[in-house]
């Protein structure tokens, strides 16, 4: 995961032109009030469109409650509490305020706080612990849009009964739409989502607050001694009631995923002031609804909030919020996979950008179409909303116990506060988590063993990928040769021949095996010989100043490191264009780049699980090749093979 040292004896190239420049975090003049309302349109999505689902599930999912006066403001009092505790003061006070240079989420957080950490034990695990929240992240990402979707077009059967048996095709073809343009953008679809979000958000607070003005009695569930009193005479129903209170939290981890493009203060704005409220007053109106009118309204309280008239216009706005929900989870698995793939721990992917001004908008083919089949099998598996969301929590929760973890982490090592100032914190924020966590375990026999094996299944592809990665290299380690020795033998014996030869090498130390390989065949060696590298920091942006080291070697060897973000896209040749100071400038079409493709051969060597080793070795042979990956030009490219055990 750390960064690597650079090589003994380079010099950084200070020029502010070599690569791109970072992306900046601070917004420039764009006001605070324009990027609130951004962040209401991309952020929110998913916790906005929970109000569709969470209270019906509550009281009439798998564990259903009496709805009578104690569970109704039980109920509705712990989903003020959660709100307020997980996602205000959690999320927004505290998790939001650790960046990595202004970039947030699970990956972010981790590579902030796995450097800070002194001993290897506590490193490895703080990575695995990252990983996995990482994993569950993808189980996530195929529910979310299949139960908002499924749970807002099923407004349909309330509206118009005569055509709910259109409900799982109009599903159906909303979800495949959604999925078909990604590969357009969604920068112009963008402009659209915050003045949509604005005007659902206002539409759901309006409706809250026309129903409580007529039962104004359930105010009183801003109190926590309700949400007391419910585990104190009920406390079994209240523990399982838990499973689905926590629907009205999901959503929150995107807060501090999506920080990068927003910045913390605007997002704790459109939080506090606008959809807090909102969310707040949707919900005690629907349980304003349920007192007065009791199960005649529960088989979906939201669309009985508004009036017949105003049903069907209401079930378009909530499926065009879900849409947007959707699209911030399916964009969400495309920047996470980015960064994986970044930080060694996903194969290299066909990465397209779909912007050319903002750097976050990108598609990955192979991520799209894989979401695409599994949203499309949950939707005919489990049929209907309330099925779903039996297997929606699991990931969510496990996600945030996991930021839990590190948060404890990064108070610890980054702010540096004291044992006993973290202990009284994270006891809450643990206490929540753990309760929120064992009873959606519950629902692992109706549903959540779903979400738990896409986890485990992205699990073991990511942490074999990064060990088989970590064996290969200290394979190729024992056999290369030191660099010095191979100058001072091949610089005198060796003919040269006009031009320059890149020689990519993911190892800054030793000699590229390329560059065995084609001196052993070619008996030749070029003019000007760069060994060259590209290294993947723990930051999301590179300094620009510091983005490249030079070592001169002699007799026409130099060593370059390049040096990216995660957040990033390397570009080799943009990059080798502007480097000054070891001869002439770089000229694609006097320059050969060699690159080698090792071929795995599994062997009895300790290290991976014969079966893990045959995993990692399949997905390198599919791996993006590193031409594409770092845009080589296609015409100067030469691979050369070789074999490696592991």
């Amino acid at each position: 995961m750390s960064e690597a040292t650079s090589p003994a004896g380079t010099e950084p190239i200070g020029r502010e032109d070599i690569a791109p420049a970072a992306h900046a975090h601070g917004h420039g003049n764009d006001g605070l009030i324009k990027l609130a309302i951004g962040a209401i349109g991309i952020v929110f999505g998913d916790i906005g469109t929970s109000p569709l689902y969470a209270f019906r599930e509550t009281f009439n999912g798998h564990h259903k409650l009496s709805l009578d006066h104690p569970h109704i403001m039980g109920v509705t009092s712990l989903m003020f509490w959660s709100m307020m505790i997980v996602v205000t003061v959690k999320y927004v006070a505290i998790i939001m305020r650790f960046d990595n240079k202004g970039e947030g989420g699970s990956l972010a957080l981790l590579a902030l706080v796995s450097g800070r950490t002194k001993t290897k034990r506590w490193t490895t695990g703080i990575i695995l612990l990252g990983v996995f929240a990482t994993s569950l992240f993808y189980g996530d990402s195929m529910i979310t849009p299949a139960v908002s979707v499924l749970s807002a077009v099923e407004g349909l059967a309330v509206a118009q009964p005569g055509l709910g048996h259109l409900v799982l095709p109009i599903v159906a073809a909303i979800l495949i739409f959604l999925f078909a343009i990604q590969k357009q953008g969604t920068a112009k679809v963008g402009l659209f989502f915050g003045p949509i979000m604005l005007l659902y958000f206002a539409v759901i607070a309006t409706l809250g607050l026309l129903s409580v003005v007529q039962t104004p009695g359930v105010l009183a569930a801003f109190s926590p001694h309700y949400a007391v009193e419910f585990f104190l005479i009920d406390p079994r129903r209240a523990f399982l009631a838990l499973g689905s209170v926590v629907l009205a939290v999901t959503g929150a981890e995107a807060l501090y995923a999506d920080m990068g493009h927003f910045g913390r203060k605007p997002i704790g704005i459109s939080w506090l002031f606008f959809v807090l409220p909102a969310l707040i007053l949707n919900y005690m109106g629907q349980a304003a609804l349920l007192t007065r009118t009791g199960h005649s309204a529960l088989e979906s309280p939201f669309y009985l909030l508004a009036p017949e008239y105003l049903q069907l216009p209401l079930v378009i706005l909530a499926t065009a919020a879900a849409v947007i929900a959707s699209q911030a989870v399916i964009s969400g698995a495309f920047s996470v996979t980015q960064q994986a793939i970044q930080l060694g721990f996903v194969p290299r992917l066909r990465i397209e950008h779909t912007s050319a001004s903002t750097a976050g908008q990108i598609y990955i083919p192979l991520i799209n179409w894989m979401l695409l089949v599994m949203v499309l099998l949950l939707v005919a598996f489990f049929r209907t909303s309330s099925n779903l969301t039996s297997a929606y929590g699991i990931a969510v929760t496990g996600a945030m116990a996991i930021d839990t973890c590190l948060l404890g982490v990064a108070l610890y090592r980054v702010w540096n506060w004291p044992k006993w100032a973290i202990a009284p914190l994270l006891g809450l924020f643990f206490l929540v988590d753990g309760a929120y966590l064992s009873a959606n375990l519950t629902k692992i026999p109706d549903g959540g063993w779903f979400p738990l094996l896409v986890g485990l299944i992205v699990f073991t592809v990511l942490t074999t990928w990064a060990k088989g990665r970590q064996l290969m290299m200290a394979r190729l380690r024992e056999a290369a040769m030191p660099i010095k020795v191979f100058i001072q033998s091949a610089a005198t014996s060796a003919s040269r021949v006009p031009g320059t030869a890149v020689f990519m090498t993911s190892s800054p130390d030793g000699v590229p095996h390329a560059l065995l390989h084609n001196l052993k065949h070619n008996k030749v060696l070029h003019e000007r010989i760069i060994l060259l590298t590209v290294k993947i920091a723990d930051v999301p942006y590179h300094p620009v100043g510091e983005r490249i080291y030079l070592d001169h070697l002699g007799h026409g060897f130099h060593r370059v490191v390049i040096k990216y973000g995660f957040m990033e896209e390397a570009d080799v040749p943009a990059a080798l264009a502007l480097v000054t100071g070891c001869g002439d400038k770089f000229k694609m079409m006097d320059t050969s780049f060699f690159l080698a493709r090792q071929t795995l051969l599994p062997s009895a060597k300790p290290g991976m699980a014969l079966w893990r080793e045959k995993l990692f070795a399949w997905m390198l042979r599919n791996a993006e090749s590193a031409m594409e990956f770092f845009r080589l030009p296609t015409n100067r490219v030469v691979e050369l093979g070789s074999q490696v055990e592991i």
